[in-house]
């Protein structure tokens, strides 16, 4: 039988790649000979070689009748690099112990196909679970042509972002914040709406050392972003887009000498419409967007139905106020019964803070429970 271990090791391999690869999956891959670990490596960078490939280069010894762990079904299709699964055929490795199957329609199963018309025994579904938890934003992109999109919020235990005078720094801790950092340098971009901007002037960058960069994206419907706004001041510096409905030409002329990306998109109930954003977005391959803005665009987010997860930091406070801004505004839901639902995966501690991670539910998950 495979060792779970093994495949662990190629799991925390695999996380190691996490800002770098995409749109390209993670993936670890792990060599063992005699029960020990001959080779190891993980998909470094999006153009680098794949897990599979560095595990090979990796090798203390021959890896002939040898196990290779790895995370995804092995490709076998030319891209950025060769099929992996011609190198494996190559190195005379023996079994290959799969985690994930990949939806791709240039592998899904042709990989593992190809694998044992060589010869090599293939075990599928291996610690699948776990394997899957590290893609799913890969996984949603490949099958959508759209971005994962996550909802971060950080509120006081009853409900609010902002005290009544919209002062909202700082709701959470130091731990927290670095959290929240190190999340952005998972994801391909960070959005946030105008009235973040017009509120916070924040940078929307990730302050980790090394890290990936996302890209930002400033919802903003009628083009009203100051010139002078951290988001514009530093556009030479951190890739930068504003999706807008409405401007004028001198405005638009402005923000892209300053190295601003802008892109007109339709009105869907008076502002930019987030369904076609995140088509576009889809179509210049950003596989992930991190939503970091206030209520409105909370709501809008939802009400479209483009967000798949969520992110609730809750701070031990309290706020008060009917005035107090709270993470969705707008009308809201009428009832219960419309609401987003959604299904706990994970809680952290940081401090006295605690992180909630919930799947939003669709529709088909919904109606299976009724």
């Amino acid at each position: 039988m495979p060792d779970t271990s093994f495949m662990q090791r190629a799991i925390e391999l695999a996380a190691l790649g996490k800002g770098f690869t995409a749109p390209n999956p993670l993936v670890g891959a792990v060599i063992v000979k005699n029960n020990i670990i001959i080779g190891e490596g993980y998909h470094k960078k999006i153009g680098g070689l794949h897990a599979e490939r560095e595990a090979l280069a990796s090798l203390t010894q021959s890896c002939e009748d040898a196990d290779m762990y790895v995370t995804l079904e092995p490709c076998c299709h030319f891209g950025k690099q060769p099929p992996c699964t011609q190198a494996i055929i190559d190195s005379k490795i023996k079994r290959v112990i799969i985690g994930s199957r990949d939806p791709n329609p240039l592998v899904a199963g042709k990989g593992v196909r190809i694998l044992r018309d060589a010869g090599i025994e293939v075990i599928e579904d291996f610690m699948r679970a776990q394997c899957d938890e590290l893609n799913p934003a890969f996984f949603h992109y490949i099958t959508t042509g759209m971005p994962y999109v996550a909802l971060k919020f950080a509120e006081t235990a009853d409900g609010k972002i902002a005290a009544y005078t919209g002062k909202s720094k700082w709701i959470t801790n130091d731990e927290s914040r670095r959290h929240v950092h190190s999340l952005r340098g998972e994801y391909s971009a960070i959005l946030a709406g105008i009235g973040t901007v017009l509120a916070d002037d924040p940078m929307l960058n990730c302050r980790v050392e090394n890290a990936h960069q996302p890209l930002r994206i400033i919802v903003d419907s009628k083009l009203r972003i100051p010139l002078d706004s951290n988001i514009c001041k530093t556009a030479d510096k951190y890739k930068t887009l504003v999706a807008y409905a409405d401007a004028d030409e001198q405005k638009i002329r402005s923000l892209n000498n300053m190295g601003v990306e802008t892109v007109k998109f339709d009105r869907k109930d008076g502002k930019v419409d987030l369904t076609a954003l995140m088509k576009y977005l889809g179509s210049v391959n950003i596989s992930s967007v991190l939503i970091e803005g206030g209520g409105e665009i909370n709501e809008a987010a939802l009400k479209s139905g483009i967000v798949s997860h969520i992110y609730a930091y809750i701070a031990p406070k309290l706020l008060g106020g009917k005035d107090a801004k709270t993470p969705v505004e707008g009308a809201g839901f009428a009832s219960p019964n419309e609401c987003v639902q959604m299904s706990l995966v994970r809680t952290k501690v940081f401090g006295d803070d605690v992180l909630l991670e919930y799947d939003v539910r669709s529709d088909a998950d919904v109606h299976r429970d009724n």
